[in-house]
């Protein structure tokens, strides 16, 4: 089957906070939306008719994992990943981010450090700060185009602070790196030296952009393994965020103890049913849809790069590794990031996200969702491009 990404569906009215929160959020109301980190595709036909199936049935009672859910994950991380884990190593939750919630509860106590390298996914913050733990930040540094890892600091700042837990983001959101093996490795020796666990959100695991490989966390070595949360869904991969599913893999018995305990306090236990239904298959049936969203997802973003190149005299596109979401610095163009901001939304009438979200690191600097039909990609960038070259 040959699937088109290149039809625009209308999102407004459909209770999408991409397209249906702009006045809520202080934004005009014809804002052109590609902020949020959800697409603006169907998800894969397959997926829909499992879904449709399910609601035929017409029963929607209390839902539980299956041989047949097993063996889809267990086939999808061997084939895409080359991971490979005893079920009952599984946690599901309702989301990554509710995952990290309860693994700084598992990891840590009250007034404890976790770490995280800014600009980063800015709910690991808020969950630090909501579970009323000590955020400490790493800053990524950015050099000839490319965010890079200040490992002495990283280790520094976890030895001045007796960090406990580290919140890594791999692949990279928002700077579109996708971390080496050396670079995780380093990252593993200094969390095993002092003792730090390692809570590793690899939702983008499955964009990745060659010749760059994704490397699993706990694939790095059994005592790696022993020593990190690895955090998984189909949300991101499938556009299916709103259906409340993610797959956490935790080998450590007395880890994965802990973090169910912490699951079990919220009263959440059954996993979603409809979540359940559309991850099993995605993973059986949804590989081809893959395949060619991710080819339209390079030609999106090789359209955003020489569009930039030829229509942005002064913006820098941070070239991707992976992710869907790019990183385009505006700093040349002497704004600040307030102005920055104020000009994208306000004067070009398209909501993107504010790199200062991410942390400090991120001033001036804009982060694009391109997860949409080419022609939305380039309405946007015209419009921005119209307010800062006058074109």
């Amino acid at each position: 089957m040959v699937y088109n990404f290149d039809t625009l569906t209308d999102r407004h009215n459909t209770n999408a906070i991409k397209t249906d929160l702009a006045l809520a959020r202080g934004k005009p109301a014809d804002v052109l939306s590609l902020w949020v980190a959800d697409m603006d595709f169907p998800t894969a036909p397959e997926i829909l008719e499992a879904l449709h199936k399910k609601v035929d049935h017409g029963i929607f009672g209390y839902s539980c994992l299956d041989d047949s859910f097993f063996d889809a994950l267990v086939s999808w991380m061997k084939s895409e990943h080359n991971f490979s884990f005893d079920r009952r190593e599984v946690v599901t939750t309702p989301g990554v981010v509710f995952a990290i919630s309860c693994a700084i509860r598992a990891c840590t106590k009250e007034n404890d450090a976790v770490i995280i390298q800014t600009p980063v996914y800015y709910p690991f913050k808020n969950m630090i700060e909501a579970n009323k733990r000590k955020v400490v930040t790493s800053s990524l540094y950015e050099k000839n185009g490319k965010w890079y890892i200040d490992f002495a600091d990283f280790e520094q700042k976890i030895i001045d602070n007796n960090v406990k837990l580290f919140i890594l983001c791999s692949p990279h959101n928002p700077v579109g790196r996708v971390w080496t093996k050396d670079e995780l490795e380093q990252l593993s020796r200094i969390c095993l030296k002092h003792q730090v666990t390692v809570f590793a959100d690899e939702i983008h695991n499955d964009f990745v952009f060659e010749p760059h490989v994704h490397t699993v966390f706990s694939n790095l070595s059994a005592e790696v393994a022993d020593n990190c949360i690895v955090s998984m869904s189909p949300s991101k991969t499938f556009n299916l965020a709103g259906l409340q599913f993610s797959t956490n893999f935790i080998k450590n018995p007395g880890l994965r103890n802990k973090f169910r305990e912490q699951k079990d306090i919220t009263g959440y236990d059954e996993p979603s049913l409809m979540g359940l239904t559309a991850a099993r298959a995605a993973y059986l049936y949804g590989k081809n849809w893959l395949t060619q969203l991710k080819k339209h997802l390079c030609k999106n973003r090789d359209f955003v790069r020489t569009y930039i190149s030829e229509h942005f005299s002064k913006a820098r596109l941070i070239e991707p590794e992976g992710t869907y979401l790019l990183w385009i610095d505006f700093s040349g163009y002497g704004f600040s990031d307030l102005e920055v901001d104020s000009l994208i939304v306000n004067k070009a009438k398209v909501w993107l996200d504010r790199g200062t979200m991410f942390g400090p690191e991120g001033a001036c600097y804009q982060r694009i969702n391109i997860a949409t039909p080419q022609p939305v990609l380039k309405e946007a960038l015209e419009k921005i491009a119209a307010v800062f070259e006058g074109e």
